[in-house]
């Protein structure tokens, strides 16, 4: 699968040219086109400016989309003979959108000045837009819940590990501090530049499924040698706390005990899962689930978490991880997991050299952040934006939860619909503004897979009909078939369908995984 690279929405909010235009060379830049697509940190010229994508954009005229929360960044006016004068007018942190510009902009200075804001303090109360001193230099809070918490070793401005998601930096304070604040400002944005990702081939478009390691209505667990072929991506569910809950992860094979059901076998299970991989099958461990836990409340959990999910990788052979975190992660605005889990999951990724990374997160943690901004409301947001580059795929949960919410109607669209699942995608393309002071910018389309049940009996609700289904993707990958609402453009390299689960599907009777992997497998 591609890797694309974005700014971070912390970043975002202080990436946009704020003074006069300057000149800026145009001579190889091409002028924008309509029927392209661009990815984050592509320039082109419109009108005789230059513009930089900030994240995917097609169809989005640069000239039209450069404001505060569009997809173009103005860099300058056509015509000088060299981009340094203008690129060093824009904050160093707008051109970490741009791999091949991340260098040179982390070691650019800060205009210097007398600042007379407060020093900042961890649990002071601060508001969206307030400045303050940290370092020698100084900030303006963007998320004030960020701002405000008493976490310093993650949100402290300009020394935090995620300080970028809650501050944007303003200026040097002194002329001799320039040099520590852009060494700062250097390594809190490498954790958006790409660091890892699967080291495999990801399909174009994937058939995902979960397998769970426990019986329920839809009957005892089966052996990994009888999942059909027509499954691409296969989620094991479920890892999740250890019974000492300091953070260590734990996976244990179904083992039959108090069941009728026969036991599964360790030794089976792993050759199983290798002879599939060698067929181009992928494999991730899945974490939490409806009733599991993870956690990650001190540097100790997280250590543990790290460390034991390593192990689990590398003991059974999985690809990578998917995060599944429900009620039971206490994964709510401001707390402990929320912060360190992508620092965690970046470590992995680097432990074991790559890893395939996928999240199933229900949709009041995703798309309900445009509704509000509390609580469990977007709570994912932030994970899925400081994690993007390793991402491969978000298939985000549209069962269990009633209708979504959107930016494109005043009404929500009811769970199962074609709009539902169109709007939903286009929400996680396109990017929207949440109910708080954060933008999430768009995925690639080929992050984004619908999440559905496989049938009537596989969740509470949500279901939708293969036809409404196949409706929506092609509404999304083709401009077809499109209820009340259209994708925003057209996507073919959207990925494709997740379900729960493969069990289910098997006890119906493949009434899922036949058409709605044919179609899968026929898209563009």
């Amino acid at each position: 699968m591609k890797k694309t690279l974005f700014l971070s929405a912390g970043l975002l909010s202080s990436a946009f040219y704020t003074g006069a235009v300057q000149a800026y060379d145009c001579s190889n830049l091409t002028g924008w086109n309509s029927a392209n697509a661009y990815q984050g940190g592509d320039q082109v010229q419109d009108e005789g400016i230059a513009y930089e994508a900030k994240w995917w954009t097609r169809d989005d005229k640069p000239a039209q989309h450069s404001g505060p929360w569009d997809e173009w960044l103005q860099l300058g006016v056509c015509g000088g003979s060299s981009s340094s004068s203008s690129s060093s007018s824009v904050s160093s942190s707008s051109s970490v959108s741009s791999s091949s510009t991340s260098s040179s902009s982390s070691t650019s200075s800060l205009p210097a000045d007398d600042c007379t804001s407060p020093v900042y303090s961890a649990g002071t109360s601060y508001a969206a837009g307030q400045l303050v001193q940290n370092a020698g230099d100084e900030y303006r809070c963007d998320i004030s819940g960020w701002c405000s918490s008493n976490a310093e070793w993650a949100y402290a401005p300009g020394t935090g590990a995620h300080w970028a998601d809650a501050w944007s930096e303003v200026r040097s304070c002194t002329a001799s501090s320039s040099s520590s604040s852009s060494s700062s400002s250097s390594s809190s944005s490498s954790s958006s530049l790409p660091g890892g990702g699967y080291s495999g081939n990801f399909p174009d478009h994937a058939l995902v499924g979960y397998w769970h390691n426990f019986v329920n209505g839809a009957g005892c667990p089966i052996d990994l040698s009888d999942i059909p072929p027509v499954w691409d991506v296969i989620d094991i569910a479920f890892a999740d706390n250890d019974p000492a809950s300091d953070g260590t992860v734990q996976f244990n094979l179904f083992d039959g005990s108090g069941t009728s059901c026969p036991g599964l076998d360790a030794a089976k299970f792993k050759q199983d899962m290798a002879d599939l991989q060698a067929q181009g099958k992928i494999f991730v461990l899945s974490l939490g689930g409806a009733e599991g836990t993870i956690t990650l409340n001190n540097d100790s959990d997280e250590a543990n978490f790290v460390s034991s999910l390593t192990a689990l990788i590398n003991e059974w052979g999985f690809d990578g991880v998917d995060i599944d975190l429900e009620s039971g992660s206490q994964l709510v605005h401001g707390s402990q997991i929320q912060a360190r889990l992508p620092g965690a999951l970046r470590q992995i990724d680097s432990n074991v050299g790559g890893m395939a990374l996928t999240m199933a997160p229900e949709h009041p943690y995703v798309q309900g952040g445009h509704t509000a901004y509390s609580g469990i409301w977007g709570a994912y947001l932030p994970i899925i934006d400081q994690t993007r580059d390793l991402l491969d795929l978000l298939h985000v949960q549209l069962y269990n939860n009633g209708g979504l919410q959107t930016p494109y109607a005043s009404q929500s669209y009811p769970a199962g619909s074609v709009d539902m699942m169109v709007a939903s995608a286009r929400m996680l393309i396109e990017g929207f503004q949440t109910a708080g002071s954060l933008y999430f910018a768009g995925l690639d389309p080929q992050q984004v897979s619908l999440g559905l049940p496989s049938g009537p009996s596989s969740a509470g609700s949500g279901q939708a009909t293969n036809q409404a289904i196949i409706d929506a993707l092609d509404c999304i990958t083709a401009g077809t078939a499109c209820g009340s609402v259209d994708a925003g453009g057209v996507y073919p390299d959207f990925s494709g369908v997740m379900t729960w689960s493969i069990n289910w599907d098997i006890h119906d009777g493949y009434i899922f995984s036949g058409p709605i992997g044919d179609k899968v497998h026929s898209l563009p």
